[in-house]
């Protein structure tokens, strides 16, 4: 009885900050439907096409920021809910905007609850799981993500088949946008039923409230002893500031989240992501087809986050990485083969359906599992901001200048340019990631420290 006490509570936490996922997941992608639409109505050349695409992530750069400073001050549960309230703002905002640069604005605002809800989501998770399954837990998170893609997907498709060509260009896209409320509004108010994080509260000296939500967690004996274990490493310790980051537990942690961040996203995974419809349009397939086509890249997306979430605590985070990030590249070789050849149409959905399938089963969600693992807790919000901002800061780059790469070296020069860079990043996976399966984030700080002093 204990244990299943245990198990509802952490999943229901979990599930809850996956909800921040989904909604990463549904406004990032939702561009994907519109854009075409946008690009018709608005007459946009490439490079504002691209910004089109791209300006929320200013707003996701903003919110990486800042959200790790706020949530130590205020804490982690508080400042997820104002990445809710600013979801349902810029759902609202884009929906009716009758200008194109506020349409802008409120694409940043929405991009401000995307980069709070994708550093603190996880973290939060991170605070909240048991060791044995903490990699499982975090990797949920990644299935949010997925779940709002392939729900955007069907909307969009569903929106996009209400009525002709001209009405979506003229007012679907907007419906694709405001759909964005309801997810919003359930987020708040789910947010309401979960505790706040036992280590954040820790931190405050707030150790009997830490300590009840350790208890339900772990039970009464390892409650005390996890407590223990994590006031013995606050002891002493003043507020992190930069000046600290030479220090190798600082340091060797931070390069790695950092480069980790960027590579996940520079090997080109939302150029597919936000511009899946016009690639398979590309490649000669109508538009009801290449939507259809859109929402199966979700459904692979969806299925093979379930293998990072089954294995991810078996096999461990470095065997994942190193072997999805092989099928990356093979399948981006293929990709811009394809185009190169002109052998286009399946061959072109096929291996982008392995790359996502790939990418799913590692990069997708240990990214943030390993960013939400490795950080010392005196750092851990700081630095989980700094790596998310750099996430966020290659998500701009990517989706900026994908429209740009298209059409001055081509799609097969754009495709083997990314697999290049997915060369490089299982190079950086194999040599630099450590493995923290099993391990408790107070286990994982003391291997840093060893480091320091060995």
């Amino acid at each position: 009885m204990q244990e299943s006490i245990n198990s509802n509570i952490v999943y229901k936490a979990t599930l809850v900050a996956s909800v921040g996922g989904l909604l990463f997941g549904y406004d990032t992608a939702v561009i994907s439907g519109a854009i075409g639409f946008m690009k018709t109505y608005y007459h946009l050349s490439d490079v504002m096409t691209g910004w089109i695409a791209s300006c929320a992530l200013l707003g996701c750069i903003a919110g990486a920021m800042y959200s790790g400073k706020l949530s130590d001050a205020v804490g982690r549960k508080r400042v997820l809910m104002l990445s809710a309230v600013l979801f349902t703002i810029s759902s609202v905002g884009t929906a009716i905007a009758q200008d194109l640069w506020i349409f802008v604005i409120f694409r940043i605002i929405g991009g401000m609850g995307i980069g709070i809800a994708s550093m603190l989501s996880p973290m939060y998770i991170s605070e909240m799981a048991p060791a044995a399954i903490r990699g499982r837990l975090i990797s949920i998170f990644q299935l949010g993500i997925v779940t709002g893609i392939l729900i955007i997907y069907f909307v969009n498709a569903y929106i996009a088949g209400i009525h002709n060509e001209n009405w979506n260009i003229s007012t679907g896209w907007r419906w694709m946008f405001g759909s964005g409320i309801i997810p919003s509004v359930i987020f708040v108010l789910l947010l309401l039923s979960v505790p706040e994080s036992p280590r954040w509260l820790a931190g405050q000296r707030r150790n009997a409230e830490a300590l009840e939500i350790l208890r339900h967690i772990n039970g009464t004996e390892k409650a005390k002893q996890e407590l223990e274990s994590i006031n013995e490493l606050l002891k002493d310790e003043m507020p992190f500031s930069f000046a600290e980051v030479k220090e190798t537990q600082f340091k060797q942690p931070l390069i790695i989240g950092i480069l980790l961040a960027v590579f996940s996203q520079i090997t080109g995974i939302n150029a597919i992501m936000y511009y899946a419809p016009e690639i398979f349009k590309s490649t000669g397939v109508g538009s009801d087809s290449a939507f259809m086509q859109t929402i199966l890249v979700g459904i692979i997306n969806l299925i093979f986050t379930f293998v990072a979430i089954r294995y991810v605590d078996h096999w461990g985070r470095k065997k994942l990485l190193l072997l999805g990030v092989s099928g990356m590249t093979i399948c981006l070789f293929i990709v811009g083969f394809a185009f190169h050849t002109r052998q286009q149409g399946y061959l072109v959905l096929v291996a982008i359906l392995g790359y996502i399938a790939s990418f799913a089963m590692s990069l997708g969600p240990l990214t943030f599992v390993v960013i939400a693992e490795i950080f010392p807790a005196k750092a851990r919000a700081t630095a989980m901001s700094v790596a998310t901002f750099f996430l966020w800061l290659s998500v701009f780059l990517v989706s900026q200048t994908f429209p740009i790469l298209i059409g001055s070296v081509g799609n097969a020069g754009t495709f083997w340019m990314y697999m290049a860079i997915a060369v490089l990043t299982f190079i950086f996976v194999w040599k630099m990631i450590p493995e923290t399966k099993g391990k408790t984030l107070e286990e994982i700080e003391k291997g840093w420290k060893k480091n320091r002093h060995g």
